[in-house]
């Protein structure tokens, strides 16, 4: 226990640092030792934050005969630690987040979170980790944050001294260097009645290639994405392309759409920030999809610390749950969902002097092991609590497949209008294609191609 409080302690000595200071060097050796290679503690705590023992989930058995769906899930046996409901929530006041305490207030029929063992399997590649140390020596934050110099591969700040690089963890974290998914979107009525959109997209990494040695190298683009439509039949044929640049400062978010009813591709500038996000009815901005992406610039960032707290962990049983069961009205259906108890870190945006977005204020909280956000909470004008997010993850221990990412979808539970928003759900859906992918070169996410995909 001493010696996790005093790791505690150092690292939050850093966060307070100056913006953007060097890392010393006797501090990035310890990532490997008492820091795990990605930057996270890798002690336990008596709260009951299980150790990080860099094991992977041995999943040779239950991939054998393995067709390609959902992933099995390898913690089948664990039986739920405790349930909290509000009848109980006092007692667990310290790893609730605010969030959740506001869906036990206002839902105490349904909502409910099942709490099991701490089970902190991410891992990813060796050559994922050596990047992630050489990131701590070299990566920086240039023009005033709205860039990254040097850094490669992995989040550019395994220990991070500021909110800004915190965002930037996140939006930078290993993907793989290709991906492609078919998942859902959904927006149920407060009654309960939904509609499924059927939506693929296509994703390339720059900044993940191995090819590239820092991130000068990558002609300011760190993602190539296409995401197309193909049902409901209203929706069927649109197309959104995105190159996500690095450096915003130099040249924002460059984004088309293609729409079937004009068969015509056209810029899209409006895909980004509080922008409604596509095929979301109106519950959730552009810049919420992933937990947070796009340019972090309107917000001032800031450094709430490390906290204990639940959040949607190896959640493999709701990727596997029908629809019929998973959209229970005003919120998914809870008796799915794995909570586990997680170090996360903090983050708090308040909307700059002169900006505009529909969220004054956010507090985002991040895995410390995937650097992934898993949750966060938004504020309108007022500084009322407006929508929160949950969002699962998971490690994908397929062999040529060593990620931790979003697994049984991300939700926006809007408070005032009484509904929610799932986006990235993937029931009944195959897991993610990450080989086979080699067509997915940068000639492939242009405009004229934009316009073939919606035909």
């Amino acid at each position: 226990m001493k010696t996790q409080l005093m790791t505690t302690a150092l690292t939050l000595s850093l966060v307070a640092s100056a913006a953007w200071a060097e890392v010393p060097e006797n501090v990035i050796d310890r990532l490997g030792k008492d820091l795990t290679p990605m930057g996270a503690e890798k002690a336990g705590t008596a709260a009951g934050v299980d150790a990080w023992t860099g094991k992977p989930v041995d999943g040779s058995d239950l991939l054998k005969g393995y067709d390609g769906g959902a992933l099995p899930n390898p913690f089948a046996a664990d039986k739920p630690l405790y349930t909290i409901t509000p009848s109980n929530a006092g007692d667990y006041g310290a790893v609730l987040t605010d969030g959740q305490k506001a869906l036990l207030a206002t839902y105490p029929d349904t909502y409910k979170l099942n709490v099991f063992q701490s089970r902190r399997a991410c891992t990813y590649p060796d050559f994922v980790y050596k990047a992630a140390k050489r990131n701590a020596a070299v990566g920086k934050n240039t023009d005033g944050g709205n860039g990254i110099s040097e850094a490669i591969m992995s989040s550019p700040f395994p220990i991070p001294s500021t909110g800004l690089e915190i965002v930037w963890n996140h939006n930078l974290r290993y993907r793989g260097e290709r991906v492609a998914r078919d998942f859902n979107y959904s927006a149920p009525t407060a009654n309960g009645s939904y509609t499924l959109t059927d939506t693929r997209d296509e994703i390339v990494f720059p900044y993940s290639d191995p090819q590239n040695a820092r991130a000068e190298d990558l002609n300011n683009i760190s993602i190539y994405f296409v995401a197309y439509t193909s049902a409901p039949a209203r929706r069927a044929g649109g197309v959104v392309l995105v190159h996500e640049t690095l450096n915003m400062a130099k040249e924002g978010r460059k984004a088309w759409t293609y729409s079937p009813g004009t068969r015509r591709v056209r810029r899209a500038p409006n895909i980004a920030y509080d922008n409604p996000v596509t095929n979301g009815d109106g519950l959730a901005t552009s810049d919420q999809y992933d937990g947070y992406n796009g340019a972090p610039d309107r917000y001032d960032w800031t450094v709430v610390g490390k906290q204990e707290k639940l959040s949607q962990q190896n959640n493999y049983n709701s990727v596997q749950t029908p629809y019929s069961e998973l959209l229970t009205p005003r919120h998914p259906n809870q008796d799915v969902m794995r909570y586990e108890l997680r170090r996360q870190w903090v983050v708090e945006g308040n909307l700059k002097g002169g900006a505009r977005h529909i969220y004054a204020k956010r507090v985002l909280r991040m895995d410390e092991d995937s650097n992934q956000i898993s949750g966060g909470e938004m504020y309108d004008g007022r500084g009322e609590l407006w929508r929160i997010q949950e969002i699962g993850q998971a490690p994908d221990y397929r062999p040529d497949a060593q990620v931790c990412w979003t697994t049984g979808g991300e939700f926006t539970m809007d408070l005032l209008a009484g509904r929610y928003l799932g986006l990235a759900m993937k029931s009944g859906r195959p897991a993610n294609f990450v080989t086979g992918l080699e067509r997915l070169t940068p000639d492939y996410y242009t405009p004229a191609n934009v316009r073939r995909l919606g035909r």
